[in-house]
């Protein structure tokens, strides 16, 4: 019976150390911290290059603007943007001259009087004409009759001399009248001219002009071989010299403007390759740095900050045919490649960070992360050159949280 008891006494313990072992297991489970969720990535060779990325516009490299030479009335000018012109052929604009101005009641009485005036001063002239051609005439007829009598010695030589003398004046005086006559003739049509008022034209002018035949039109031809980028003047308007009428240019003489900040503008030279991406075709078009800008400028940035820009020119170095969809000031996005290798050890920057002054990244090593400083070469948005630190083939988390630390577990996601 006491061995019976014992035997209960000693299983009824066991029994219960299990049961205490098995729920400290149970919590011990419980509470045991997971495995975090990360995503790897891993360190491979490959090609790297280092851009500078921006957006940039194309451009018509030489643009023509064709400007009024002198002041007149336009007519409408029929050309649309798009059409095709040819050099020294096509008829660009028309200017004839501009109607007289308006006048009103009191300037229309003194211009009428202006002209009365000066038909009776031409009037006047016509008897003092005749006066001085009639002496001029009988000098004329004294001076032969003298030099006549000369022959003959029946005068003096101081009388011919007098004739001759006397001759030269009248004709003088006569050509004297004949200008003035011509000054009152002058004044008369300058009067009348002033009398003109606006008047419609017919259709018949209308047409004359609108077809080049108008005498008194001025026609303008097209400078260059190309297309109409712009009419800047469409409707019939009376235009000063210079006013700007029509923006011509070849569309398939393109270049690139590119507008970057000034530190980066400085990492780039001539002749730097250039891959212009997401203008519409389905591959990018390769492209050469043709000049830097001497010369920056302030924009304006989208956060409101002021920054110290520089244009970058663009040329084109695949053929027309491969861009005929691409226009005058089109947007394109522009990588300026300023280093590139063909093979080199690259981790992506996503899983870089830094650690003091070093740079660094989390190498996974049998689930366990472990903190790797690396020392890095050429970098660009995406992946960094790595010179030491890491190996082909390893893997490194990318993105990491502040829950990533040194020496836990993780699982990729």
């Amino acid at each position: 019976m006491a061995n019976s008891f014992i035997m209960r006494n000693i299983g009824s313990k066991l029994f219960g150390l299990v049961i205490a072992a098995l729920v400290v297991g149970g919590l011990g489970y419980a509470f045991w911290p997971e495995p975090a969720e990360v995503d790897l990535a891993t360190v491979e060779r490959g090609p790297l290059q280092v851009t500078v990325d921006e957006d940039g516009k194309t451009r018509i490299r030489e643009k023509y603007v064709v400007s009024a030479p002198l002041i007149g009335r336009l007519l409408r000018i029929d050309m649309e943007a798009g059409d095709p012109v040819e050099a020294g052929k096509t008829l660009l604009a028309t200017i004839e001259p501009r109607d007289p101005e308006l006048l009103d009641a009191r300037m229309v009485a003194q211009a009428e009087a202006r002209v009365r005036a000066a038909e009776a001063t031409l009037k006047k002239m016509e008897p003092t004409l005749e006066e001085v051609r009639a002496a001029q005439a009988f000098a004329e007829a004294e001076m032969t009759r003298a030099r006549k009598a000369a022959v003959s010695n029946a005068i003096s030589k101081s009388e011919l001399e007098n004739k001759e003398y006397n001759f030269r004046q009248k004709s003088e005086e006569l050509r004297s009248t004949r200008i003035q006559e011509e000054i009152a003739r002058f004044e008369l049509e300058q009067a009348e001219a002033a009398l003109l008022r606006t008047r419609p034209r017919d259709a018949a002018e209308v047409d004359g002009a609108a077809n080049g035949n108008g005498g008194w039109t001025f026609t303008i031809y097209s400078p260059i071989n190309g297309s109409v980028l712009r009419v800047l003047q469409e409707s019939a308007a009376v235009v000063s010299a210079g006013t700007p009428l029509l923006e011509l240019g070849d569309p398939l003489d393109l270049e690139a403007e590119v507008d970057v900040l000034s530190r980066d503008a400085v990492k780039i030279h001539a002749g730097a390759r250039v891959l212009l991406e997401h203008w519409g075709g389905d591959k990018a078009l390769q492209g050469r740095v043709r000049l830097v800008e001497p010369s920056g400028f302030t924009k304006i940035s989208t956060l409101g900050v002021e920054e110290q820009r520089v244009n970058v020119i663009v040329d084109f170095a695949d053929p027309p045919d491969a861009r005929a969809t691409l226009g005058d000031g089109f947007r394109v996005e522009a990588r300026i490649v300023i280093d590139e290798a063909d093979d080199v050890l690259k981790v992506p920057t996503s899983a870089l960070f830094r650690v003091g002054k070093q740079s660094a990244a989390f190498k996974v090593v049998d689930g366990v992360v472990h903190e790797q400083i690396v020392e890095l070469g050429r970098q660009n948005g995406l992946e960094a050159e790595v010179l030491k630190g890491l190996s082909a083939g390893d893997q490194v988390v990318i993105h990491p949280s502040d829950q990533i630390e040194n020496g836990i577990h993780i699982r990729q996601r």
